[in-house]
């Protein structure tokens, strides 16, 4: 049995598909197939039931997969320390994070952490709060920058910043004109949403359950530059973090009242040892937070 092995059978576990599992690990899926046959071998169990438009784990892979999500968060956890001792602050750091903030939080100011900490192998993976959920608990990221909270036994929650929320609408909407938009006002409205999976689309359908204010999902995407345009041309309006509200185009942005805010912070496994690299990382996320 190999690591690698295993590596590949989580990412099929998590994909549902060979195909998505050799493109995220980056080898031929011929390649990525034949070394999952060779661990059932091994094995002497089949751990996957191939079936015509999927791929589900038999009784022995739903066995198999936690054990070896442990092994491979070990063996990263044993490697990261080891790198930490012998190069100080240096080694492997995988970070997730949700799309809502790659562009508008990480991706402006990630560059002063990799000019302070050049000896750092950092790898970035943008995915949605489940998915990054799925790859701490296999030991294939370190940290992940999400929004809060995040309902998991085994992560432990820490929190950043919190970020207003705003509403965006067109330049000839009927609210335009107000200074304030208050949440009843969005009655009957259509709302442009993030899909399933994204944490800020719980935190505008909350901020909407609260008021009792039924709203209508006319479009769903998966960020926030396909929502701006839409809204600029009188299709609908959005609730939108303070962030992203300065990156769009053509729309009028308007405070929100009652005022509601986003929890921003990273996750983490909690039996994880953080290394040198994970605390650097985290101290300078803390310092960037304070400047927002």
């Amino acid at each position: 049995m190999k690591i690698h092995q295993l590596r590949y059978f989580c990412a099929v576990a998590r994909t549902g598909s060979f195909t998505r599992a050799a493109v995220e690990e980056g080898v031929a899926q011929p390649s990525l197939s034949q070394q999952i046959v060779e661990l059932e071998k091994t094995l002497g169990a089949k751990l996957f039931d191939r079936l015509s438009r999927a791929v589900r784990l038999t009784e022995y892979g739903r066995m198999l997969l936690p054990k070896a999500q442990t092994i491979l968060r070990e063996v990263n956890e044993a490697r990261s320390a080891l790198q930490s001792l012998r190069r100080g602050v240096g080694g492997h750091l995988s970070v997730g994070c949700i799309p809502t903030l790659t562009p508008y939080f990480l991706a402006p100011r990630l560059s002063r952490f990799t000019t302070g900490f050049p000896q750092v192998e950092l790898r970035l993976v943008e995915e949605t709060t489940p998915n990054l959920v799925e790859l701490l608990q296999a030991g294939e990221l370190d940290l992940a920058l999400v929004g809060l909270p995040v309902k998991s036994p085994e992560m432990l929650c820490s929190e950043l910043f919190r970020e207003p929320i705003w509403v965006a609408v067109g330049k000839t909407h009927r609210l335009a004109d107000r200074k304030e938009v208050h949440v009843p006002d969005l009655r009957g409205e259509k709302i442009l949403l993030l899909k399933e999976g994204h944490c800020f689309r719980d935190d505008a359908l909350e901020i909407c359950s609260r008021a009792r204010t039924p709203l209508s999902a006319m479009f769903e995407t998966d960020q926030f530059a396909s929502i701006f345009p839409l809204v600029a041309a009188g299709l609908g309006i959005a609730l939108v973090p303070e962030m992203a509200a300065r990156a769009s185009m053509d729309c009028l942005i308007v405070p929100l009242q009652p005022k509601a805010w986003r929890r921003v912070g990273y996750i983490r496994v909690r039996r994880h040892e953080a290394g040198a690299a994970q605390a650097a990382f985290v101290k300078w996320l803390r310092e960037e937070s304070r400047k927002i």
